[in-house]
């Protein structure tokens, strides 16, 4: 596994761990953030990756360091 798929790992792994955490719908979190569900569905796959603007405003909406979202902080 390279670095690059660890990271993407990471971060599918941590978005649905938040999102579940405080039982939220992808919906939900789509909503909040300007995406539709299945973009969402595609992050916590690692099928896609969100930019920079997304990352930031997951980040704020639960509360977390965009570090902490991509695997770099714990």
């Amino acid at each position: 596994m390279q670095l690059n798929e660890f990271k993407l790992n990471m971060f599918s792994e941590r978005l649905k761990d938040l999102r579940k955490e405080r039982n939220l719908s992808s919906n939900d979190v789509g909503n909040a953030i300007g995406v539709s569900h299945s973009i969402i569905h595609r992050w916590e796959k690692a099928k896609k990756t969100p930019g920079i603007d997304k990352l930031f405003m997951l980040a704020q909406y639960f509360g977390v360091s965009a570090g902490y979202l991509i695997g770099l902080e714990d």
